[in-house]
């Protein structure tokens, strides 16, 4: 059986990490370990979240607490897993430290993988793409690392 480390945030529920996942389980047996980074909710794309804070000038917002971001990566977390094992693919996960080099150090202590599969905002948003995240992993585990952007968001 194949064993896959999927590490991904924003991306995880994108068309285009299924349509891999569901390629590698199409070439015979796979389980994935799904890594979500606890990304700092100021670091997501979509920061929709400010907490409002009247001042005079206007309003600041302030930082989500790491509770939040643990919170988000969570939900996101139990929904691809929920998603994968009802479409009969072997799946799970945990919640990772917010940076996505020790997620998944964290992960390889814990377990053996045949790959690392790499899903990322597009080019122009993935932050993990300008730190070059892909070929780091690559260069520190000696696995293979598929990299899979996902389309505008």
């Amino acid at each position: 059986m194949s064993r896959y480390l999927v590490v991904a945030n924003q991306s995880l529920d994108s068309d285009e990490l299924m349509e891999l996942i569901r390629e590698r389980v199409a070439a015979g047996p796979a389980e994935f370990w799904l890594v979500v980074p606890a990304t700092p909710v100021k670091d997501l794309a979509s920061n929709a979240m400010p907490i409002p804070m009247p001042v005079m000038g206007g309003t600041p917002t302030l930082p989500a607490p790491p509770s939040e971001a643990r919170r988000m990566a969570q939900a996101k977390l139990d929904a691809a897993v929920q998603k994968l094992t009802a479409a009969e693919v072997r799946a799970s996960g945990t919640v990772g430290d917010p940076d996505p080099l020790r997620a998944v150090e964290e992960a390889t202590a814990a377990g053996e993988f045949d790959e690392i599969i790499v899903s990322t905002l597009p080019a122009r948003l993935s932050r993990w793409l300008h730190q070059d995240l892909p070929a780091r992993l690559e260069q520190k585990f000696h696995l293979p690392v598929t990299h899979v952007p996902a389309r505008d968001m």
